[in-house]
């Protein structure tokens, strides 16, 4: 398995730095999620891992090597990214868009095969879209959509794979089934997996290790149970709170205490 790794990373928009003096290694195959408020840099770095953004100083290490070193076709067969809200061309059927996760294996050497249908096939079985295979992406709901772009992913058949925000926008029962889609990918494949996300309790409930950051820096990681406290939660999202054990999972349960409920917990 590949290991993914940045060291000393300066990350900026034109002249607004973003993240600073960064060291982060990530945990070869297990699930970790990245969480923090809002504008802390947290997709930023997703970015940066995945090579969409080059970094201002420090160096993002894939496998031991300076990623930006190393051949695209090369990267992609290594590292799959989901951005936010991607959008797929209007009429693209649910099955081309899958095999569009074929293209780092190709070259004009290597053509469409076998191995390409089977991998295709697989991601569609896994994400439960057989089904939906010939229907346009654009014509899917919500959850379907994303599971079509994490098919996608899956097919490209990389061992590490990066998701920004893959529930934004879903309801409840399509986020679960997103994050269970995700859990089966680490458990049953050992993918290593990095996922933004915003809701506190989902990272904790999904993650095997939680990265947690503010204002460009990483101030906390570890196993969930470990790192999340109240006054973690207090320090980085400005919301006091009460961490209690999940009555389903055992990983913390945050609970957060408004100004109308201010002392009423018990």
């Amino acid at each position: 398995m590949p290991e993914l790794s940045a060291t000393g990373l300066r990350l900026a928009y034109h002249d607004l730095v973003v993240v600073d003096d960064l060291d982060l290694t990530v945990p070869t195959g297990r699930i970790s999620v990245i969480v923090g408020a809002n504008a802390c840099g947290k997709s930023t770095l997703l970015r940066a891992l995945a090579r969409l953004l080059a970094p201002r100083a420090g160096v993002v290490h894939l496998d031991g090597r300076s990623i930006h070193a190393i051949p695209t076709r090369q990267v992609a067969r290594e590292l799959g990214i989901l951005p936010q809200a991607p959008v797929a061309p209007e009429g693209l059927t649910v099955i081309d868009l899958v095999g569009r996760g074929r293209a780092p294996h190709r070259s004009l050497w290597r053509q469409w095969s076998t191995v390409d249908d089977s991998a295709v096939l697989e991601a569609l079985r896994a994400t439960d879209l057989v089904d939906l295979a010939e229907r346009p992406v654009d014509e899917l709901s919500g959850g379907q959509r994303q599971r079509a772009w994490i098919a996608m992913a899956i097919a490209q058949g990389t061992p590490i794979l990066l998701l920004d925000e893959p529930t934004t926008f879903l309801d409840l029962a399509h986020q679960i089934d997103v994050l269970d889609l995700i859990l089966d990918l680490n458990r049953r494949q050992g993918r290593t997996i990095v996922m933004v996300l915003h809701d506190l309790n989902q990272a904790c409930r999904y993650a095997d290790h939680v990265i947690v950051m503010k204002s460009g820096k990483i101030v906390a990681k570890g196993a969930p149970g470990e790192v999340i406290t109240g006054g973690l939660v207090e320090e980085v999202f400005d919301v006091r709170c009460q961490v209690t054990p999940d009555p389903v999972s055992g990983t913390p349960l945050i609970i957060p205490i408004g100004r109308h409920h201010d002392g009423k917990a018990g």
